[in-house]
């Protein structure tokens, strides 16, 4: 199913994101890329990474951690991790992060 509307990414306090089960490596470059980008004018953004099995999730954010970490701003993010695990009556595993940069606190 798509669904497709607009908004401006000022409308939105914490800006969502995720990285969909099937989705591979070059969809977490891309999420680095905006969210490295939308850092710059938010103080956080929210990821769910979902996977196949459990060990997906964390695997699509230890790879989203080395992708930004070759930037100046990667090592200084702060990652806290939410809520995990598997929608009932699927195979569908999840992981909620939030992502903060300390040098946009004010934001």
């Amino acid at each position: 199913m798509r669904v497709e509307y607009t908004f401006e990414l000022s409308e939105v306090d914490t800006p969502r994101f995720s990285v969909e089960a099937v989705e591979g490596i070059s969809k977490v470059f891309t999420l680095a890329t905006l969210v490295l980008n939308v850092l710059s004018t938010k103080k956080q953004v929210e990821l769910v990474f979902h996977g196949l099995n459990s060990s997906d999730p964390t695997r699509k954010l230890e790879a989203f951690k080395t992708i930004v970490s070759g930037t100046n701003l990667g090592n200084s993010l702060i990652y806290e991790e939410g809520e995990g695990g598997v929608v009932p009556e699927s195979s569908s595993h999840y992981l909620w992060v939030r992502v903060s940069s300390p040098q946009n606190s004010g934001a």
